[in-house]
């Protein structure tokens, strides 16, 4: 997957995101989580912009730090959602899923990125 793709990914991620933050209910409980996950989950996809923007490997790395760390907390307040039964299960899963191939994938990317910076 390259970089274009990629952001187009992580865009559609965040979409994703604000439609669940929409569904949420809109009492205390549900507006408090909804804000944190929306933060963090749009959040994925304008860090992945800016590390695309990075004038280094350097800086590349740190900026997909960054998209790593939103990636898995998008993932904690997902599980909470589902945990608390704010929303079934079965209507989030597939999120729960892509947040956790993107968390993979950044690694990943980080990781080797990490890797030809040493070479």
């Amino acid at each position: 997957m390259d970089k274009v793709e990629l952001k187009l990914r992580t865009k559609k991620y965040a979409l994703r995101i604000i439609k669940l933050v929409r569904a949420l209910p809109k009492d205390f409980i549900g507006r408090a989580i909804g804000n944190q996950l929306l933060r963090s989950g749009t959040s994925v996809a304008a860090n992945y912009r800016a590390a695309c923007r990075s004038r280094s490997k350097a800086e590349f790395i740190a900026k997909i730090g960054v998209v790593i760390e939103e990636a898995d907390e998008s993932i904690f307040w997902i599980e909470l959602i589902i945990e608390s039964g704010l929303i079934n299960k079965k209507l989030v899963e597939s999120l729960l899923k892509e947040s956790d191939e993107i968390c993979a994938i950044m690694i990943a990317t980080c990781n080797s990125t990490r890797k030809r910076l040493k070479s």
